[in-house]
Protein backbone atom coordinates (compact mmCIF):
# COMPACT_ATOMS: atom_id res chain seq x y z
CA UNK A 1 0.00 0.00 0.00
CA UNK A 2 1.51 3.37 -1.02
CA UNK A 3 1.14 6.66 0.81
CA UNK A 4 -1.63 7.73 -1.57
CA UNK A 5 -3.58 4.50 -2.03
CA UNK A 6 -7.05 4.11 -0.55
CA UNK A 7 -8.77 0.76 -0.12
CA UNK A 8 -11.92 -0.52 1.54
CA UNK A 9 -11.99 -3.34 4.06
CA UNK A 10 -14.50 -6.17 3.73
CA UNK A 11 -16.90 -4.30 6.04
CA UNK A 12 -16.49 -1.04 4.13
CA UNK A 13 -14.01 0.82 6.34
CA UNK A 14 -11.76 3.21 4.44
CA UNK A 15 -8.10 2.24 4.81
CA UNK A 16 -5.27 4.57 3.87
CA UNK A 17 -1.58 4.87 4.68
CA UNK A 18 -1.01 8.38 6.02
CA UNK A 19 1.44 10.44 8.10
CA UNK A 20 0.10 10.63 11.64
CA UNK A 21 1.52 14.15 12.02
CA UNK A 22 -1.57 15.47 10.25
CA UNK A 23 -3.80 14.06 13.01
CA UNK A 24 -1.88 15.30 16.06
CA UNK A 25 -1.95 18.72 17.69
CA UNK A 26 1.85 18.64 17.97
CA UNK A 27 2.23 17.99 14.26
CA UNK A 28 4.87 15.25 14.44
CA UNK A 29 4.70 11.54 13.66
CA UNK A 30 5.45 9.13 10.83
CA UNK A 31 3.17 6.94 8.75
CA UNK A 32 0.73 4.21 9.67
CA UNK A 33 -2.17 2.34 8.13
CA UNK A 34 -5.22 4.37 9.16
CA UNK A 35 -8.68 2.80 9.39
CA UNK A 36 -11.67 5.14 9.26
CA UNK A 37 -14.50 3.19 10.90
CA UNK A 38 -18.09 4.40 11.08
CA UNK A 39 -20.01 1.56 12.74
CA UNK A 40 -19.58 -1.39 15.07
CA UNK A 41 -19.09 -3.91 12.26
CA UNK A 42 -16.19 -1.94 10.84
CA UNK A 43 -14.76 -1.41 14.31
CA UNK A 44 -14.90 -5.14 15.04
CA UNK A 45 -12.98 -5.87 11.84
CA UNK A 46 -10.40 -3.19 12.63
CA UNK A 47 -9.72 -4.88 15.97
CA UNK A 48 -8.79 -8.19 14.32
CA UNK A 49 -5.12 -7.16 14.07
CA UNK A 50 -2.84 -5.14 16.37
CA UNK A 51 -4.26 -1.62 16.61
CA UNK A 52 -4.17 1.77 18.24
CA UNK A 53 -6.99 4.31 18.53
CA UNK A 54 -6.40 7.93 17.54
CA UNK A 55 -8.86 10.62 18.56
CA UNK A 56 -8.17 14.33 18.42
CA UNK A 57 -4.43 13.76 18.55
CA UNK A 58 -3.83 15.92 21.62
CA UNK A 59 -1.72 14.61 24.49
CA UNK A 60 0.14 12.41 22.00
CA UNK A 61 3.70 12.22 20.70
CA UNK A 62 4.18 9.82 17.76
CA UNK A 63 7.61 8.56 16.73
CA UNK A 64 9.12 9.88 13.52
CA UNK A 65 9.05 6.29 12.21
CA UNK A 66 5.30 6.01 12.81
CA UNK A 67 3.86 2.82 14.30
CA UNK A 68 3.46 -0.69 12.84
CA UNK A 69 -0.08 -1.22 14.14
CA UNK A 70 -3.18 -0.12 12.27
CA UNK A 71 -4.54 3.16 13.61
CA UNK A 72 -8.31 3.50 14.12
CA UNK A 73 -10.27 6.73 13.66
CA UNK A 74 -13.97 6.85 14.59
CA UNK A 75 -16.16 8.51 11.94
CA UNK A 76 -19.77 8.52 10.68
CA UNK A 77 -22.34 7.47 13.30
CA UNK A 78 -19.52 6.91 15.79
CA UNK A 79 -18.75 10.63 15.48
CA UNK A 80 -22.32 11.87 16.01
CA UNK A 81 -24.09 13.04 19.17
CA UNK A 82 -27.69 12.45 20.27
CA UNK A 83 -28.27 14.96 23.06
CA UNK A 84 -31.98 14.20 23.40
CA UNK A 85 -32.88 13.67 27.09
CA UNK A 86 -33.80 10.08 27.95
CA UNK A 87 -37.29 10.45 29.47
CA UNK A 88 -36.83 7.40 31.70
CA UNK A 89 -33.59 8.67 33.25
CA UNK A 90 -33.99 12.46 33.17
CA UNK A 91 -35.90 14.70 35.56
CA UNK A 92 -36.34 18.37 36.38
CA UNK A 93 -32.70 18.75 37.44
CA UNK A 94 -30.80 16.04 35.58
CA UNK A 95 -30.52 15.08 31.92
CA UNK A 96 -29.19 11.74 30.70
CA UNK A 97 -28.59 12.00 26.95
CA UNK A 98 -28.73 9.53 24.11
CA UNK A 99 -25.47 8.09 22.76
CA UNK A 100 -22.54 10.38 21.96
CA UNK A 101 -19.95 8.83 19.64
CA UNK A 102 -16.34 8.53 20.71
CA UNK A 103 -15.31 10.38 17.55
CA UNK A 104 -17.27 13.54 18.42
CA UNK A 105 -14.97 16.57 18.78
CA UNK A 106 -15.10 17.72 22.39
CA UNK A 107 -14.94 21.52 21.75
CA UNK A 108 -18.02 21.44 19.49
CA UNK A 109 -19.89 19.24 21.97
CA UNK A 110 -19.21 21.67 24.82
CA UNK A 111 -20.58 24.55 22.73
CA UNK A 112 -23.76 22.61 21.98
CA UNK A 113 -24.26 21.73 25.64
CA UNK A 114 -23.88 25.40 26.58
CA UNK A 115 -26.59 26.45 24.15
CA UNK A 116 -28.88 23.78 25.59
CA UNK A 117 -28.21 24.92 29.14
CA UNK A 118 -26.60 21.62 30.14
CA UNK A 119 -23.81 21.72 32.73
CA UNK A 120 -21.11 19.40 34.15
CA UNK A 121 -18.55 19.41 31.32
CA UNK A 122 -17.82 23.11 30.79
CA UNK A 123 -14.61 22.73 32.82
CA UNK A 124 -13.14 20.83 29.87
CA UNK A 125 -13.53 23.84 27.57
CA UNK A 126 -10.61 24.31 25.21
CA UNK A 127 -9.33 20.73 25.30
CA UNK A 128 -8.75 19.76 21.62
CA UNK A 129 -9.79 16.13 21.98
CA UNK A 130 -12.46 13.74 20.79
CA UNK A 131 -14.89 12.32 23.30
CA UNK A 132 -13.48 8.78 23.32
CA UNK A 133 -9.92 9.84 23.96
CA UNK A 134 -10.96 12.46 26.50
CA UNK A 135 -12.89 9.80 28.42
CA UNK A 136 -10.10 7.23 28.15
CA UNK A 137 -7.67 9.57 29.92
CA UNK A 138 -10.30 11.46 31.95
CA UNK A 139 -9.19 14.72 30.40
CA UNK A 140 -9.92 17.88 32.31
CA UNK A 141 -8.73 21.03 34.01
CA UNK A 142 -8.83 22.26 37.59
CA UNK A 143 -12.44 23.24 36.88
CA UNK A 144 -13.78 19.86 35.79
CA UNK A 145 -13.08 16.52 34.11
CA UNK A 146 -14.85 14.12 31.77
CA UNK A 147 -15.99 11.72 34.47
CA UNK A 148 -17.95 14.56 36.02
CA UNK A 149 -20.49 14.22 33.22
CA UNK A 150 -20.69 10.51 32.36
CA UNK A 151 -23.62 8.14 32.84
CA UNK A 152 -22.63 5.10 30.74
CA UNK A 153 -19.60 4.10 28.69
CA UNK A 154 -19.68 1.66 25.79
CA UNK A 155 -16.35 -0.16 25.60
CA UNK A 156 -15.21 -2.28 22.66
CA UNK A 157 -12.32 -4.75 22.68
CA UNK A 158 -11.47 -7.75 20.46
CA UNK A 159 -13.48 -9.77 22.98
CA UNK A 160 -16.69 -7.87 22.34
CA UNK A 161 -18.75 -4.87 23.44
CA UNK A 162 -19.90 -4.02 26.95
CA UNK A 163 -21.45 -1.12 28.79
CA UNK A 164 -20.14 0.11 32.14
CA UNK A 165 -20.87 2.96 34.52
CA UNK A 166 -18.22 5.20 36.11
CA UNK A 167 -18.85 3.44 39.45
CA UNK A 168 -17.50 0.24 37.92
CA UNK A 169 -14.15 1.81 37.00
CA UNK A 170 -11.17 2.80 39.10
CA UNK A 171 -10.99 6.28 37.65
CA UNK A 172 -9.17 9.31 39.02
CA UNK A 173 -6.88 12.19 38.09
CA UNK A 174 -6.09 11.84 34.38
CA UNK A 175 -7.08 8.18 34.26
CA UNK A 176 -10.26 6.28 33.49
CA UNK A 177 -9.25 2.88 34.81
CA UNK A 178 -9.56 1.44 31.29
CA UNK A 179 -6.71 -0.68 29.99
CA UNK A 180 -4.81 0.13 26.82
CA UNK A 181 -6.65 -1.24 23.82
CA UNK A 182 -10.12 -0.50 25.19
CA UNK A 183 -12.02 1.61 22.66
CA UNK A 184 -14.54 4.09 24.06
CA UNK A 185 -16.97 3.82 21.15
CA UNK A 186 -19.88 5.78 22.68
CA UNK A 187 -20.98 7.35 25.95
CA UNK A 188 -24.16 8.67 27.51
CA UNK A 189 -23.81 11.93 29.40
CA UNK A 190 -25.27 12.80 32.79
CA UNK A 191 -25.74 16.56 32.96
CA UNK A 192 -27.33 19.19 35.16
CA UNK A 193 -29.93 21.60 33.83
CA UNK A 194 -28.81 25.21 34.00
CA UNK A 195 -29.33 28.52 32.21
CA UNK A 196 -27.24 28.85 29.03
CA UNK A 197 -25.79 32.16 30.22
CA UNK A 198 -24.68 30.55 33.49
CA UNK A 199 -22.95 27.73 31.62
CA UNK A 200 -21.29 30.32 29.38
CA UNK A 201 -20.04 32.25 32.42
CA UNK A 202 -18.44 29.10 33.85
CA UNK A 203 -16.88 28.30 30.46
CA UNK A 204 -15.45 31.82 30.23
CA UNK A 205 -14.04 31.56 33.75
CA UNK A 206 -12.35 28.23 32.99
CA UNK A 207 -11.11 29.50 29.64
CA UNK A 208 -9.63 32.61 31.22
CA UNK A 209 -7.31 30.42 33.28
CA UNK A 210 -5.87 29.07 30.00
CA UNK A 211 -4.86 32.49 28.64
CA UNK A 212 -1.25 32.00 29.69
CA UNK A 213 -0.92 28.80 27.68
CA UNK A 214 0.88 28.81 24.32
CA UNK A 215 -1.12 29.06 21.10
CA UNK A 216 1.36 27.16 18.92
CA UNK A 217 1.24 23.47 18.02
CA UNK A 218 1.41 21.52 21.28
CA UNK A 219 0.11 18.24 22.74
CA UNK A 220 -0.89 20.06 25.95
CA UNK A 221 0.67 19.61 29.40
CA UNK A 222 3.74 17.39 29.31
CA UNK A 223 3.77 16.16 32.91
CA UNK A 224 1.24 15.48 35.64
CA UNK A 225 1.46 17.69 38.72
CA UNK A 226 3.49 15.74 41.31
CA UNK A 227 1.81 15.78 44.70
CA UNK A 228 -0.35 18.72 43.71
CA UNK A 229 2.65 20.93 42.91
CA UNK A 230 2.37 22.49 39.42
CA UNK A 231 4.86 20.80 37.13
CA UNK A 232 5.16 24.04 35.19
CA UNK A 233 6.43 25.82 38.30
CA UNK A 234 9.11 23.17 38.83
CA UNK A 235 10.25 23.44 35.22
CA UNK A 236 10.33 27.24 35.50
CA UNK A 237 12.38 27.05 38.72
CA UNK A 238 14.84 24.77 36.91
CA UNK A 239 15.41 27.59 34.42
CA UNK A 240 14.16 25.63 31.43
CA UNK A 241 11.44 27.84 29.99
CA UNK A 242 12.42 28.95 26.50
CA UNK A 243 14.87 26.06 25.99
CA UNK A 244 14.95 24.88 22.37
CA UNK A 245 16.14 21.67 20.77
CA UNK A 246 15.75 21.52 17.01
CA UNK A 247 12.24 22.65 16.14
CA UNK A 248 10.81 21.99 19.62
CA UNK A 249 10.63 24.57 22.42
CA UNK A 250 9.69 24.60 26.09
CA UNK A 251 7.11 27.36 25.91
CA UNK A 252 8.15 30.68 27.47
CA UNK A 253 4.51 31.22 28.52
CA UNK A 254 4.23 27.98 30.50
CA UNK A 255 7.02 25.54 31.32
CA UNK A 256 4.81 22.44 31.17
CA UNK A 257 4.11 22.90 27.45
CA UNK A 258 6.34 21.85 24.57
CA UNK A 259 5.56 23.50 21.24
CA UNK A 260 6.45 22.82 17.63
CA UNK A 261 8.08 25.90 16.13
CA UNK A 262 7.83 24.33 12.69
CA UNK A 263 9.68 21.27 11.47
CA UNK A 264 10.09 19.73 14.91
CA UNK A 265 10.71 16.01 15.10
CA UNK A 266 9.61 13.53 17.71
CA UNK A 267 13.29 13.16 18.63
CA UNK A 268 13.44 16.89 19.44
CA UNK A 269 10.46 16.57 21.77
CA UNK A 270 11.87 13.50 23.51
CA UNK A 271 15.18 15.30 24.03
CA UNK A 272 13.36 18.13 25.82
CA UNK A 273 11.39 15.68 27.95
CA UNK A 274 14.62 13.95 28.97
CA UNK A 275 16.23 17.30 29.80
CA UNK A 276 13.29 18.28 32.02
CA UNK A 277 13.43 14.98 33.90
CA UNK A 278 17.19 15.39 34.38
CA UNK A 279 17.02 18.96 35.67
CA UNK A 280 13.85 18.96 37.81
CA UNK A 281 14.51 17.72 41.31
CA UNK A 282 11.48 15.41 41.70
CA UNK A 283 10.21 12.44 39.66
CA UNK A 284 7.75 13.53 36.97
CA UNK A 285 5.10 11.33 35.37
CA UNK A 286 4.31 11.97 31.72
CA UNK A 287 0.87 13.20 30.84
CA UNK A 288 1.65 12.65 27.15
CA UNK A 289 0.98 9.28 25.57
CA UNK A 290 3.95 8.04 23.57
CA UNK A 291 3.64 5.97 20.38
CA UNK A 292 5.33 3.53 20.58
CA UNK A 293 5.66 3.24 24.33
CA UNK A 294 9.07 3.43 25.97
CA UNK A 295 10.61 1.31 28.66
Amino acid sequence: MTATSVTASRSGARVERLPLARFTTLGVGGEAEVWFVGNHEQLAEALEAPYRVLGGGSNLVVADEGVPERVIRLTGPLAEADLTPDPDLSDAETVVTGWVGGGVPLPGLIRKLQKLGLSNLEGTVGIPAQVGGAVWMNAGTRYGEMFGGLHTLEIVTPGGTRQVTPDELDWGYRRSGLSRGHVVSRVRLKLRRSAPEEVRARMDFADQARKGQPKMKTPGCAFKNPGGVPAGRLIDEAGLKGTRIGGALIAPEHGNFIVNLGGASSRDVHALLDLIRERVGVPLELEYELWPEQG
